[in-house]
């Protein structure tokens, strides 16, 4: 990893999108980065440092904020410690490790719970939050395509199956050496039991009986929570597909095994038939607790719905009345009572981690102009956001109704700006793989999968100097032409269709 990486040299490692139609994504996808390069931080005694910092707070280091920031981070490997921040983590959790003390000054705000000018030991905020460790390693994987690094996650540490174990067979609260709060994750049979902070979705209305909320986290005991049980199944998923990678047939065929048991249940007791939406369900009774959350779509994400179950959900999507309109992908449904036009946190507001997990989960099933459409949408809201509202930056999250960011669960003050932190997926991630359309690349079997715009006004669009194991290519189309340099063989499939990408440069006619 390049240490001395700075914005001035940025192009370098970074790739560069190409898009005439969408200029001013350009400018903030550039603008982000930059933000990016001040969350590289670096404290001594952390068992990986450098790593990326997430924006909320000095003393703490959250495990779901530093998963969704390594899927940014693939996309330059050699310059930020996407995946590498993980291990800070996996010390603690199963290396017997502590995160070092610090010493807050004055000039430092951000010291949540600090005194300046004594020792602070640094702490992992939540344990059990939103369990993404295999989902961050398998999606970085795809890019770095080292079988070695795979093999050594999987066989030597195998801290991704530990984590989904300990998960499995926590049956009360525990407070772990080294964490700041104790757990609330309770395995049940058809789930797990859990609570709006630790899910990661603060003042969530989910659990609620009646038609709103009549506090600020409803917390009900009762609740199994969907995200809880679709996050598990993607963790198996995604271990049997590293598994896969390095060629163990039988250990994929045993995490595979775990994702289908999970898969099941989901279906049989998630699935509201009548309404045609995943949601949550009481843990006595199964009926269902029929506030609609973007936290449903983790069923898409994980590859649990069948096919006419993604159109359902795919039709929320379209909808202005719940997660469409001009601000798509919002945490709560429109058409929910608690739904706040201030965004309020979570009775609204467009939070780019979930909507980069629910985009995911439409291209699954096919629905690249949907996913297309909507991320276009997404990063009008963030593009106009930065140049209406000052300070220009990235916020925590977005208004569902305005070009502003969104209010605190109190309705009022705003929340936290250079958050980059996790909003970077939106004009990194979302940008290219939604917008552009590169919705797959991998390393392992060399490929990239572009679902490409029918662009044919003579506007380019495409990337550049985008790194995938050991390949460096670019990619430009212009009507149906594309011209594609590369420096390593590939197979490039547009649409569907097939082509082998020599060293080089090379044009394809689709016309």
């Amino acid at each position: 990893m390049k240490a001395d990486f700075n914005a001035e040299d940025r192009w370098e490692y970074i790739p560069r999108p190409v898009s005439d139609k969408n200029e001013e994504f350009n400018a903030l996808y550039l603008k982000t980065w930059e933000i990016v390069s001040k969350h590289v931080r670096s404290i001594a005694g952390m068992p990986q440092s450098p790593y990326m910092d997430e924006g909320f707070c000095n003393t703490q280091v959250w495990i779901w904020d530093t998963c969704f920031m390594s899927l940014f981070c693939k996309y330059a490997q050699s310059v930020f410690p996407g995946k590498e921040s993980l291990k800070n983590f996996y010390a603690v959790f199963y290396g017997g490790k502590r995160l070092p003390f610090v010493i807050p000054t004055e000039n430092e705000p951000k010291w949540t719970g600090a005194v300046p000018g004594k020792k602070f030991r640094i702490q992992i905020n939540i344990a059990d939050n939103p369990p993404l460790f295999a989902w961050a390693e398998y999606e970085n994987a795809l890019f770095h395509g080292d079988k070695r690094y795979v093999k050594t996650l999987l066989y030597k540490k195998q801290y991704l199956q530990r984590h989904y174990e300990w998960l499995e067979n926590l049956t009360k609260p525990v407070l772990l050496d080294g964490f700041s709060v104790p757990t609330c994750w309770i395995k049940r049979k058809y789930g797990y039991k859990w609570e709006g902070g630790r899910s990661g979705m603060d003042n969530t209305p989910r659990g609620r009986v009646g038609e709103t909320a009549d506090k600020e986290r409803p917390n009900n005991p009762d609740m199994l929570w969907v995200d809880a049980i679709c996050q598990q199944a993607l963790s198996a998923k995604c271990i049997s597909l590293l598994f896969v990678a390095v060629g163990d047939k039988e250990n994929a065929a045993l995490w595979d095994k775990k994702y289908r048991a999970k898969k099941a249940v989901v279906n049989k007791y998630y699935w509201d038939k009548k309404d045609g939406f995943y949601y949550d369900i009481d843990d006595n009774t199964h009926d269902f607790y029929k506030v609609k959350t973007l936290a449903s779509y983790w069923a898409l994400t994980a590859g649990l719905a069948d096919e006419k179950q993604a159109e359902k959900m795919a039709e929320y999507v379209s909808d202005p009345a719940n997660f469409g309109g001009e601000v798509p992908l919002t945490s709560l449904a429109r058409s929910d009572n608690d739904f706040d036009p201030s965004g309020r946190y979570w009775r609204g507001s467009l939070w780019l981690p979930l909507a980069y997990a629910a985009l995911k989960g439409l291209v699954n099933y096919g629905y690249y102009d949907l996913a297309r459409s909507t991320a276009i949408k997404i990063l009008e809201q963030m593009s106009q956001t930065y140049y209406a509202f000052e300070p220009h930056t990235v916020w925590e999250c977005y208004s569902p109704t305005e070009h502003k960011p969104a209010t605190q669960a109190n309705g009022k003050s705003g929340v936290r700006k250079d958050f980059c932190g996790w909003s970077a997926l939106g004009p990194i991630s979302i940008y290219i793989e939604f917008v552009l359309g590169f919705y797959e690349i991998n390393a392992f079997e060399k490929i990239v999968k572009w679902a490409k715009p029918d662009y044919t006004d003579g506007k380019k669009i495409g990337i550049k100097n985008l790194h995938f194991g050991d390949v460096v290519t670019d990619i430009i189309a212009k009507n149906n032409k594309i011209v594609v340099n590369s420096n390593k063989e590939y197979v490039l499939l547009i649409n569907g269709k097939t082509y082998l990408v020599k060293s080089g440069e090379n044009v394809i006619d689709l016309s």
